[in-house]
């Protein structure tokens, strides 16, 4: 690595140091730990963020996690449920960003909320007729034109599956 970059890399972890300290002076019911990926984790009160991500990244992240701590986002019964979260920590982590000097792209949120919306409309489409139907409980949808049933796998970043229990 050559000396500007090493400079800059530097400058990057201290400018990353000082923004968490600030957010945890300023926040000091939360923990804020480094990781592998950025979580809001409500049992143990405890923001995860990945620290070798580049610093508007980083914030844009830590503030978007930090949302959801504020607006106590502890679970979600349907995956539409799940969507509105997602847009209600951004506008959230849009106005903290303002405190911070940290102008979050509306691309940028628009791009992460659409892989929640990708999600839900594969999840949604039924396997046999390809209408998209709303969630009948929080593991299953009812297609209403053809009455099939199917099962959704329950994690949000994994494959959204599709498994056919029958028709009713």
């Amino acid at each position: 690595m050559d000396a500007m970059n090493t400079l800059n890399k530097t400058s990057d972890d201290q400018k990353v140091t000082q923004f968490i300290d600030r957010l945890s002076g300023d926040y000091p019911d939360f923990k804020f730990q480094p990781g592998s990926q950025d979580h809001w984790s409500p049992r143990l009160n405890k923001i995860t963020y990945n620290p070798q991500q580049d610093i508007e990244q980083l914030q844009y992240g830590v503030l978007h996690e930090l949302a959801h701590a504020r607006l106590q986002h502890n679970t979600y019964h349907s995956d539409f449920e799940l969507l509105k979260l997602e847009s209600l920590a951004w506008d959230l982590a849009a106005k903290l960003g303002k405190k911070y000097n940290v102008k979050i792209d509306q691309d940028h949120i628009q791009n992460c909320l659409d892989t929640y919306r990708d999600w839900l409309h594969r999840r949604s489409a039924c396997p046999t007729c390809g209408t998209h139907v709303m969630q009948k409980d929080s593991r299953s949808y009812q297609c209403f034109n053809c009455q099939t049933v199917w099962q959704v796998s329950s994690g949000r970043f994994v494959r959204p599956y599709r498994r056919k229990v029958g028709r009713q």
